[in-house]
Parts: C-alpha cells; structure tokens; sequence
C-alpha cells in the first residue's frame, strides 16, 4: 500500500517562504512521477508543480518562484516570494505507471497580505 505524507505548510505572510516535503512508503523502487497539486476554496485542485525522470512542470502562476525538487520518493516544493493567492491545501501526488495514481491527505498553506 502507497501512502504519501505530506509536511511543512503553515501561515505566512505575503513574500515569505515555506518548504513542503511529502515522503512515500510502501514502494521498493523509484516512483515514475511526483508532483504536487493545490486547492483553494471554491476551486478546483489545480497542477502546482511536478518531476518525473529528469523533466519537471511548473504551472505559470508559480514559475519563478516554486521550485520543485525529489530525492528517490520524497518530493519537495520550495515556495518563495508567496501571494495570497498561493492559499490552498497543498496536494502530493505520485504517478506509478504500473499501479496508478496516489494522493497525500493534504496540508495547509495560508498566506496572508
């Protein structure tokens, strides 16, 4: 059984930082693809960012300012210079080809103006 967990949101003021950190249990091997989507109220979940291989997505809104980064499969999203339209719950989601698709719970991200 995958399970994903997910750390590091929070409350922040606009243009600070916050780092999320989303680890993966349960796989003997390296997960094709990990990402991370967002949520805000009133919204549909929506692409934040994603890595798989040696490519990685950014949705436009973020680029240049969220960085996305793995190691094996744990998945991390460096967000800088944060908007309060960055508020949402964060999503991690890993793509195993063979298996599926997999989501996090989810974590908070509020950022305040």
């Amino acid at each position: 059984q995958v399970q994903l967990v997910e750390s590091g949101g929070g409350l922040v003021q606009a243009g600070g930082s916050l780092r999320l950190s989303c680890a993966a249990s349960g796989v003997g091997f390296s997960i094709d693809v990990m990402g991370w989507y967002r949520q805000a109220p009133g919204k549909q979940r929506e692409l934040v960012a994603i890595a798989g291989g040696t490519s990685t997505n950014y949705a436009d809104s973020v680029k240049g300012r969220f960085s996305i980064s793995r190691d094996t499969n744990t998945v991390y999203l460096q967000m800088n210079s944060l908007k309060p339209e960055d508020t949402g719950v964060y999503y991690c989601k890993a793509i195993l080809t063979a298996y599926g698709d997999f989501w996090g719970q989810g974590t908070q991200v509020t950022v305040s103006s």
